[in-house]
């Protein structure tokens, strides 16, 4: 079969941008301290994003032939971004910190499919990637700043 490897990189995608957009929600909803105001409705602009990847991503898995997860289930047995129940003992500054670590664990997913797409022949899945990977590391570099710290992306 064609472009496999790709597939395989956009169907786990797929999952863990869904469960990304499931820890940016905790953290808009258990946001509490200095930068609520802020940092609370900046939420609902980084959800947006990884939805708008995830259509993308799953609607190019479609156009090569294949499956998107499609189902809670699904979803949570494939994705390799942690879970972690709710709770209001977080500082702000940790809760960026998480959205921190799955956005560097998306990047590196990210570039996995560069490789792949690359290696497969598949140009216009690598744009797609490439496209993403950079806004990524943007959403990085930003939530870092604010973070007092430097963006620590590996290029």
């Amino acid at each position: 079969m064609k472009f496999e490897q790709t597939k395989e990189t956009l169907n786990q995608l797929v999952a863990d941008l869904s469960q990304m957009a499931m820890v940016i929600h905790q953290t808009h909803w258990y946001m509490r301290g200095p930068g609520f105001l802020t940092l609370h409705p900046m939420m609902d602009d980084f959800m947006d994003d990884v939805n708008a990847q995830l259509d993308e991503i799953s609607e190019r898995l479609i156009t090569l032939d294949g499956s998107p997860y499609s189902t809670l289930k699904e979803m949570a047995e494939h994705t390799k971004i942690e879970d972690e129940v709710g709770r209001w003992d977080r500082t702000i500054p940790e809760r960026l910190e998480i959205l921190v670590k799955g956005y560097r664990y998306l990047a590196d997913l990210y570039q996995k499919g560069i490789e792949v797409s690359g290696e497969e022949g598949d140009d216009c899945t690598q744009d797609i990637f490439i496209e993403f990977k950079t806004a990524t590391e943007k959403r990085i570099w930003m939530i870092q700043a604010h973070l007092g710290k430097a963006p620590e992306i590996d290029a």
